[in-house]
């Protein structure tokens, strides 16, 4: 499997990962768009958190950050997921792009142990932007993040909690040292959703434990 060295070539690649086959509501599924995978990964690869790095995709969905990472160089790069049904699709496109060093599992993020071999966590949680959806959930997957203890941590959360999440992230002895900002669409594709998309803003927090 040849590098890519494009941030462009990057996007285009990703573009081919579809979307959750089956989305289901009580896990709020909504897959990362490539121009946002492929820019957050781009970001991370320049500050030297992909290339050589054991990466770790919390909750990957169809695996964007797990064969993003991989294809910009990861020295191994894991998936782990509830889903099944994600997971298969992820581990078919992993296939069809020749994207090695990739290993998808199906599992509860809280019962997954990577032996503290983790470099880099991604992470894009339900962040609560559906109706009546369960908060807090974003949290128990920074506690997890920690608990594995890699050196940098990226995780998806919605803008509007920033100022709780600073606190929040510093008092669990993590330092933000960046905070990239994106609009998030949201398509129709639950019931109780009126509008064909909705961009919603998040905010993905850079942090390395202290």
């Amino acid at each position: 499997m040849k590098k890519i060295t494009r941030k462009k070539h990057l996007e285009m690649k990703l573009q081919q990962i579809p979307t959750h086959p089956k989305p289901k509501v009580g896990l709020e599924q909504y897959t990362t768009p490539a121009v946002i995978a492929s820019d957050l990964v781009w970001n991370a690869f320049s500050l030297g958190d992909i290339e050589n790095r054991n990466v770790i995709d919390l909750g990957c969905g169809t695996g964007v950050f797990a064969i993003a990472s991989a294809l910009m160089g990861a020295a191994s790069s894991v998936g782990v997921d509830i889903d099944e049904d994600s997971i298969n699709l992820a581990r078919d496109i992993g296939d069809r792009l020749d994207v090695d060093s990739v290993e998808f599992i199906v599992g509860d993020i809280c019962d997954f142990d990577d032996g503290s071999n983790a470099d880099t966590v991604f992470q894009n949680p339900p962040f609560g932007s559906q109706r009546n959806a369960d908060s807090g959930q974003d949290l128990k997957f920074v506690q997890k993040a920690i608990d594995l203890n890699p050196h940098v941590l990226y995780s998806f959360h919605m803008a509007s909690t920033q100022d709780f999440l600073i606190g929040y992230y510093e008092g669990n002895g993590l330092e933000i040292t960046h905070i990239f900002r994106y609009k998030f669409p949201i398509p129709k594709i639950y019931d109780f959703h009126t509008k064909e998309k909705q961009d919603v803003d998040v905010i993905v927090i850079r942090a390395i434990l202290k």
